[in-house]
């Protein structure tokens, strides 16, 4: 069959909870998802992951300076996040290309988000 992602969402008067987005990839994936594209949280993360029986990937959300972006992507990739889904912080970037090739360095490279900073700064010139 064709391949199904899944995407978790909260409406703006709802918390983004571990708890949460716990329960809503489990019947994402018990549903038939074979990827899900979610939010990260800063509290959890980790136990969201190793719940979920299919590949996780974060949702780049708002945009925020090139620092923190490169830093989420990393805390995801190191508590078990298959990979990004990244739009408006790559695009809105002054530099977009060179923020692509940042965050490939996480999410393919294990790089992390000081040495993808670096190498974001390198290649914006």
């Amino acid at each position: 069959g064709m391949p199904t992602m899944a995407v978790t969402g909260v409406g703006k008067d709802m918390v983004r909870d571990q708890r949460y987005f716990s329960l809503a990839t489990r019947i994402a994936a018990e549903m038939g998802a074979q990827i899900i594209k979610t939010y990260y949280v800063e509290k959890g993360f980790e136990r969201i992951v190793a719940g979920c029986p299919v590949p996780i990937v974060i949702a780049g959300g708002k945009k925020l300076p090139e620092r923190e972006a490169l830093e989420m992507c990393w805390q995801a990739i190191d508590q078990g996040a298959s990979g990004v889904d990244m739009g408006r912080n790559i695009f809105q970037s002054d530099h977009p290309v060179a923020m692509m090739k940042a965050v490939q360095a996480v999410v393919h490279h294990n790089e992390t988000a000081d040495r993808a900073y670096e190498l974001y700064l390198s290649e914006k010139q």
